[in-house]
């Protein structure tokens, strides 16, 4: 490979990064400030967890009232979400009894979680992090969960 052919993938490489940005601090507070919102608007005093896209928690926000455990059910469904890269009521239908992934919630430690409210966020079709709901049954954390990745994909935050 001659050095003209090294430069040209260098280049194509850093534009693929540089369209493919990664969630920010910011990104994140504005997004669980919208979604507290709709939480609220529903009645769920949700926990909002937004991860990276390696399913490291960049925010972390408990609505007054909201239950303890579901600190941890939030964060690990952003893992879930990031780690299998599909929503966690996708992964719930494929770790059922008799599923090809029967008990996968077994697995990485305890951090797999198998009902909705994780979904991934992505951008230019990269996934760059994930959010985690947990407070609300799991009809209302689910459809807190495609809120949040709707106004995260529409960029409306």
């Amino acid at each position: 490979m001659n050095q003209n052919e090294l430069e040209a993938i260098v280049r194509k490489v850093v534009q693929q990064v540089q369209n493919v940005r990664a969630v920010t601090l910011e990104d994140a507070k504005a997004l669980i400030e919208k979604v507290e919102k709709e939480a609220e608007r529903v009645g769920v005093k949700a926990v909002i967890a937004v991860s990276d896209a390696s399913g490291r928690p960049i925010a972390v926000h408990c609505m007054d009232g909201s239950y303890i455990g579901s600190y941890d059910i939030a964060v690990n469904k952003t893992y879930t979400a990031v780690a299998f890269q599909m929503p966690t009521k996708e992964l719930a239908k494929l770790a059922a009894p008799g599923g090809s992934l029967y008990g996968i919630e077994h697995t990485n430690e305890g951090k797999i979680v198998i009902f909705g409210g994780g979904e991934v966020l992505c951008r230019n079709g990269q996934i760059v992090g994930a959010v985690g709901i947990s407070g609300g049954t799991a009809k209302q954390d689910t459809q807190l969960g495609e809120f949040a990745k709707n106004v995260f994909e529409s960029r409306k935050f």
